[in-house]
């Protein structure tokens, strides 16, 4: 073979074998588009705006209590100062936390729903970090009594639990995030396996119950359509019970079963820009940042962890985290964000969700991708 014709060949090679390198690296990135830029960014956005009221954070009247929302950016916001190091901006979240349990005690959310039992997580994520017993001791109400059945239970409620599952169970997919975070963390920092076993167990019900045969999740048996933001509840779920579940957990083999499956599916739903739509699987849907922020997370957490394909996966997760970041603004918010759903057997009730500017529900999944990325 010609000289010229083997200096071309491998040039060629060489310049495939980096670009195709680059397409799935998750650790260098643009200038304006580094993970440790970003999560900062959005940490002090959330720190210097107000309590919202499910995830708006402009909203007409103050809001009754600290919602999920709130939650799941604060959580995030702590776990990207720890995995920065940054022991400033942790003391910063813990500052917000103070008033909760003093002046504002009001705004605690009653232990009544899965969407207010989450709440716990925050004050054990502030117990892991600080020791300090009052917070541990608040963040197990909220884990203990979601499986204490209470006296005004309905019949339904008495049945899951019976079952040994939680009284709140009601097969929404958004639930694999709510109930599984709180009684994961609650597991973290007590090392009593019966969070986590409660919590693998109630995760494979879901599975059993909702995921289809494409790997995707109707919102419930009641609503069936595979809206984003929805999946994304669960895909976070299972990389997160994933990380922290013991080996010998019987129920382990059975939730990677179904996180593979469910990113295997999203593979193929991935639109050409990294972005994922409100209905997964309808073309004519508009692309949702939520939903694409928690895909991508639970992908950078599956890569790190050995789980998923690196050049399959983390290329998917680096053309979301690159697509995401073209969504946030000049004041830090993430826009093409869905406002909070409730179910409906309805195409049009999910095609025509208002699209929020800057809601939590879309820059705490951004805080994760982010602190994934950096961990």
């Amino acid at each position: 073979m010609h000289t010229n014709t083997l200096t071309i060949l491998f040039l060629t090679l060489f310049t495939f074998s980096v670009s195709g390198q680059s397409n799935y690296n998750l650790k260098k990135f643009p200038e304006g588009k580094m993970p440790q830029e970003i999560g900062m960014r959005i940490a002090e956005k959330f720190l210097n705006t107000s309590h919202s009221q499910y995830g708006n954070t402009k909203p007409p009247k103050p809001p009754k209590q600290i919602t999920y929302p709130d939650v799941c950016t604060w959580l995030g916001g702590m776990w990207f100062a720890e995995a920065t190091k940054n022991n400033k901006l942790f003391s910063r979240f813990e500052d917000r936390f103070h008033p909760l349990l003093n002046e504002e005690k009001n705004l605690l959310p009653k232990p009544n729903h899965v969407d207010n039992n989450v709440f716990g997580a925050v004050p054990l994520e502030l117990y892991l970090q600080t020791g300090k017993q009052k917070y541990l001791e608040l963040g197990l109400k909220y884990a203990d009594t979601q499986w204490i059945l209470p006296k005004d239970a309905k019949p339904e409620e008495e049945n899951w639990a019976k079952k040994g599952y939680s009284w709140q169970t009601r097969i929404w997919i958004d639930d694999m995030f709510m109930i599984t975070a709180i009684q994961a963390q609650a597991y973290r920092v007590t090392d009593d396996s019966k969070y986590i076993d409660r919590a693998a167990k109630e995760m494979v019900l879901y599975l059993d119950e909702i995921q289809l045969d494409n790997g995707l999740f109707y919102h419930s048996p009641e609503a069936h359509f595979s809206w984003g933001r929805g999946n994304g509840w669960m895909a976070v779920g299972m990389a997160e019970i994933l990380r922290i579940l013991p080996k010998k957990n019987p129920n382990r083999e059975r939730i990677m079963e179904g996180y593979h499956k469910m990113m295997s599916a999203l593979l193929k739903y991935q639109e050409e820009d990294g972005m994922w739509r409100q209905i997964i699987d309808d073309e004519e849907a508009w692309k949702e940042t939520s939903a694409t922020a928690m895909f991508t997370y639970a992908m950078i957490t599956g890569v790190k962890e050995g789980w998923l394909n690196k050049k399959n996966y983390g290329t998917a997760a680096r053309k979301g985290w690159l697509a995401l970041t073209d969504y946030i603004n000049a004041d830090d918010e993430l826009t093409e964000v869905c406002a909070g759903t409730n179910i409906m057997n309805s195409r049009e009730h999910y095609m025509n969700r208002p699209r929020i500017v800057g809601d939590l529900h879309g820059q705490a999944p951004l805080l994760w991708c982010a602190t994934a990325l950096v961990r």
